[in-house]
């Protein structure tokens, strides 16, 4: 296992720097990293922002991006570089790639970190490190998020799902990690907490942590509305393919799903806004009540409709379609395969989100302790 410890240093060893990690994927690190931007924002003139080693990259002015790198570029403006703030991309074969040459592979690794964090870093009054989840992700390259926290002489904050148990659990496995690297653990953050289990789940989660040397700096309601994918998400998701509506719909919320196997007087009850309906386009009484319920009724309009099976509507239906702006989206998919990939979904926030970013903004900012955190920092 290689030691960055043997490996080039960060030269900017005077920026207060807050590595995020998490005990599990989609645990709400990057949400937590958005709110705490902006929360840090309040308190400083210059907060900067990198993910050292990026998973899920987009192609973007014919460089590989983290996907959560553009964000925060795109959501704060920040004055970096874009290629500083996402230095690694681990493509499918990377790690083949890295197990055939460690030894010239790892410094080259390392040197792109540096000198990322150096830049991204340049000139700001603290920064953001965000990993790529748990502890230990990273490790068959010898760049674990503990690895990379400690070339980076980091503090870290974990991220973990609401719970008293299997969390804290979770936390002291990760923990433990961070330790054997040399890695302070300042504190935790519990994302996606039942409301109604808040209080009980404070008590003792706090207890918990500190045995363990961890302040517990923040408990996250779990709020639906974030969860909820908008309907060009949902496209994609199912390879779908635009026939009408998409300027107007594509960011739609879907609150519901709804698969049009039941008659069409049973439908009605179920449809409102934020209802996406799910039917072959050859179940044209649905189809006829769908548009009715939009264009007729005073019911709210739906979030869309998607039509599977690749099967188009009769003439005369799309001529309706084309007459409203109801989103209507085809895919070759099967209703109940559509309505399971939506239901599976992993939600990523996306710069365009104009309704759920202030609302990342606003439960971090509420709900944790930021005084205490810069404590932690030396702030």
């Amino acid at each position: 296992m290689a030691d960055p410890s043997l490996h080039k240093k960060p030269e900017n060893n005077k920026t207060p720097r807050l590595f995020v990690a998490a005990t599990r994927q989609n645990d709400g690190k990057t949400t937590t990293c958005l709110g705490l931007f902006a929360a840090l924002q309040h308190r400083f003139n210059e907060v900067g922002y990198i993910k050292p080693i990026g998973q899920r990259f987009i192609n973007y002015h014919n460089q590989l991006i983290d996907e959560d790198s553009i964000l925060f570029n795109k959501t704060y403006s920040i004055r970096t570089p874009i290629e500083s703030m996402s230095p690694v991309a681990i493509d499918s074969t990377f790690t083949r790639r890295y197990l055939d040459n460690p030894e010239e592979t790892y410094p080259i690794l390392v040197d792109k970190i540096v000198r990322a964090f150096d830049r991204s870093a340049y000139e700001k009054d603290v920064i953001i490190i965000e990993g790529s989840g748990h502890a230990g992700v990273g490790a068959i390259s010898d760049l674990s998020n503990a690895q990379v926290a400690k070339l980076l002489d980091a503090k870290v904050v974990i991220v973990s799902r609401g719970g008293i148990g299997k969390p804290v659990d979770e936390i002291a496995l990760n923990k433990s990690l961070f330790d054997r690297h040399g890695v302070e653990v300042v504190g935790a953050i519990l994302n996606k907490v039942e409301i109604s289990k808040r209080e009980t789940i404070e008590r003792y989660a706090t207890k918990a942590l500190e045995r363990m040397g961890i302040p517990l700096l923040g408990i996250i309601p779990k709020t639906d509305s974030l969860t909820h994918p908008n309907l060009s998400q949902v496209v994609e998701a199912v390879k779908g393919r635009w026939l009408n509506g998409k300027s107007h719909g594509q960011f739609k919320r879907i609150l519901n799903v709804v698969v049009g196997a039941m008659t069409a007087k049973s439908l009605i009850d179920y449809l409102g806004q934020g209802v996406l309906v799910i039917a072959p386009g050859d179940r044209e009484d649905v189809l006829l009540l769908s548009i009715a319920a939009c264009t007729v009724t005073r019911k709210e309009p739906l979030a869309g409709i998607i039509l599977t099976r690749n099967i188009l509507p009769s003439p005369h239906i799309m001529e309706m379609i084309a007459q409203t702006n109801i989103p209507v989206v085809i895919s070759h998919e099967e209703s109940y395969t559509v309505a399971s990939m939506i239901n599976s979904m992993t939600v990523k926030t996306q710069p365009n989100d104009e309704e759920k970013i202030p609302l990342i903004k606003k439960l971090i900012m509420e709900n944790v302790d930021t005084d205490a955190l810069l404590s932690k920092l030396g702030i």
